[in-house]
């Protein structure tokens, strides 16, 4: 094992420089087979998610709200996968599944950056289909670019500020040994009983997340309370079904992000090396994000007309050269 001393801001010393990540499985065979399906997967989700934010910001169709935060959430899912999947793909071509002490702290705080502001953005795409539907001649007033712009900027400044106490509350720890963590990236689960100190102070800052996370769940499950009773209230049988599909596809993405995340946390742990936990990890850091923009995407009419209008017009200035 790796280990160097140094000198912590609290007075406390760091004896382990390098963690193992032991990955998704520790079979050479396997691994060599889940390379290409995983770089597959990585390089898809970065094109879909980059090709839906760029068509956002060339279609001024789209450039209304939910477009404008779904756009953000595309980022998020972009910097999310990247956070995890280069990392993963280099740990199934090498013997040594090191990663620094640093390298896994900066790894989990992007990770649970993106994860508690994924929480907040979805909450906040609720409220604004709940303004679409509950109040449809007021929504262009209620749901003006500064409101949004807001919006998002808060739910990105509470996942940074969420994360960075996570991260630094557990990172401060003194390490003095067990550096196998069961795992294909650095979680603060599997760290924190790695740490020879007192860990109260690191767990009781998981809290945090949970604030965060249920709190955002709490908006959600309110808005389509809301929602629900809105739909109610229409008398056509037609519009009924018109205001549904408008948060159908924010419905799907809500019940799968929270729906394994929760498996994820609250199932019991196993120290198999291809465990249930983390195959329901890889569809939640991993999955989910390729089907973001198929979720949202491949019902979506508003979706379809505008990329038409792109390629139209991409043929238009071909021709025109």
């Amino acid at each position: 094992m790796t280990s160097s001393r140094s000198m912590g801001r609290n007075g406390n010393h760091t004896s382990v420089a390098m963690f193992v990540l032991l990955g998704l499985s520790d079979e050479k065979e396997l691994q060599l087979i889940l390379f290409p399906i995983f770089l597959g997967i990585y390089l898809v989700t970065l094109i879909w998610n980059l090709g839906l934010i760029f068509l956002i910001r060339m279609d001024f169709h789209l450039h209304t709200p939910m477009y404008f935060f779904l756009s953000f959430l595309s980022f998020i899912d972009i910097c999310y996968s990247s956070s995890i999947s280069p990392r993963m793909l280099s740990g199934f071509l090498k013997n040594e599944k090191m990663i620094s002490f640093f390298a896994c702290a900066t790894q989990y705080f992007v990770v649970a950056w993106m994860a508690l502001a994924e929480c907040c953005l979805l909450a906040t795409m609720a409220y604004d289909r709940y303004v679409a539907i509950g109040s449809p001649l007021q929504y262009s007033a209620i749901m003006v670019p500064g409101l949004c712009g807001k919006m998002v900027a808060g739910a990105y400044v509470s996942g940074f500020f969420s994360s960075l106490i996570q991260t630094v509350s557990c990172f401060q720890l003194y390490y003095c040994g067990p550096n196998i963590i069961q795992h294909f990236f650095c979680d603060l689960p599997q760290i924190i009983p790695l740490s020879c100190s007192n860990t109260f102070v690191a767990q009781m800052t998981l809290l945090v997340a949970i604030v965060v996370g249920f709190g955002s769940l709490f908006v959600i499950l309110l808005s389509y309370g809301f929602i629900a009773a809105s739909i109610l209230k229409i008398s056509s049988g037609k519009g009924s079904a018109k205001a549904f599909n408008t948060c159908s596809s924010h419905l799907a993405a809500v019940t799968l992000y929270y729906g394994t995340a929760l498996s994820v946390y609250l199932c019991p742990k196993s120290n198999q090396s291809m465990n249930p936990d983390k195959v329901l990890s890889v569809f939640y850091v991993i999955i989910i994000p390729i089907l973001n923009p198929l979720i949202y995407c491949l019902r979506n009419n508003e979706i379809k007309e505008a990329l038409k209008r792109l390629i139209k017009r991409a043929t238009a200035l071909c021709q025109s050269e």
